[in-house]
C-alpha cells in the first residue's frame, strides 16, 4: 500500500526574519509514517519545519508554507492508497509579507491577513473510491462537534481528534489520546499513550475501516 503522510507545522512569512506558525512538533505525523513503514508499506512523508530525524526507509519531502505543502500533496495524492493529514497547517498568512525586516521603532505593523488553502478540502474533491483519507482535528474545546463537522465538510473517511489544551498530550508532547470518527458512523477511542502506539492503533483502525468499506461496495454490487 502507498501511504502519504503530512506532519509538522507550516510557516507563513511576515517579513524576511519573522513568521506565523504553531506549536506542532511533527511527532505524531512522524510516528504514523514510521509505523506505516514498519508495517511494510511504501511511505512518503511531507514535512513542515521540524527538529526530527527522518524515519528510516521513508521518503521525506520538506516544505515550509501551506502553499508548498498543498503543491507537494497534489503531486503525490493520486498514487496513494491512504492519506493521513497530520500536519498543523496555518489557517492564515500575511497577504503581503514585508520585503525588508520590520523595525521596532516603526511601531506595530499593520498586517492584512488572507486564508491559506485548505489542503484536505482541495484534494478530497478528486478522491477516488479506492482511497482512504484521514484528517486530524487539533482542538481545545468542542472536540467531537468540531471533528465531526470537519469530517463531513472535507469529505473524509476518518478524522482523528486530539485535545491540544493539555500539556501531557498533543502539541510538542511525546504522548497523545485520540478519538477517531469514521464516515460510516463508527467511533474509536485511543487512550492516553505514546504517539508511537497511537500511530499503530490509528493505522489498524484505518485498515479495519477499509475492509468495511470494501465489504459494503461488494454488497452494493
Amino acid at each position: 500500500m502507498n501511504v502519504l503522510v503530512t506532519a509538522g507545522p507550516t510557516r507563513e512569512a511576515i517579513d524576511p526574519v519573522r513568521f506565523v506558525s504553531n506549536r506542532s512538533s511533527g511527532k505524531m505525523g512522524y510516528a504514523i509514517a514510521a509505523a506505516a513503514r514498519r508495517a511494510g508499506h511504501t511511505v512518503c512523508l511531507i514535512s513542515g519545519p521540524v527538529a526530527l530525524p527522518a524515519p528510516r526507509g521513508v521518503e521525506v519531502v520538506r516544505v515550509t508554507t501551506a502553499a508548498e505543502m498543498l503543491a507537494a500533496v497534489q503531486r503525490r495524492v493520486r498514487s496513494c492508497d491512504l492519506l493521513v493529514m497530520a500536519a498543523a497547517v496555518a489557517d492564515w498568512r500575511p497577504k503581503q509579507p514585508a520585503r525588508r525586516k520590520l523595525k521596532k521603532q516603526d511601531g506595530p505593523p499593520r498586517i492584512t491577513w488572507e486564508p491559506t488553502p485548505d489542503i484536505l478540502q482541495t484534494v478530497a474533491q478528486r478522491k477516488t473510491a479506492r482511497q482512504i483519507f484521514c484528517g486530524f482535528a487539533a482542538e481545545t474545546h468542542d472536540l467531537a462537534r468540531e471533528a465531526q463537522r470537519k469530517l463531513r465538510a472535507k469529505n473524509l473517511d476518518a478524522i482523528a481528534a486530539n485535545d491540544v489544551a493539555r500539556a501531557d498530550r498533543g502539541f510538542e508532547a511525546d504522548h497523545n489520546a485520540l478519538t477517531i470518527f469514521f464516515a460510516d458512523g463508527c467511533v474509536r477511542q485511543v487512550g492516553w499513550t505514546t504517539k508511537a502506539r497511537a500511530a499503530r492503533v490509528l493505522l489498524r483502525e484505518l485498515a479495519a475501516y477499509a475492509d468495511r468499506k470494501k465489504s459494503e461496495n461488494i454488497f452494493e454490487k
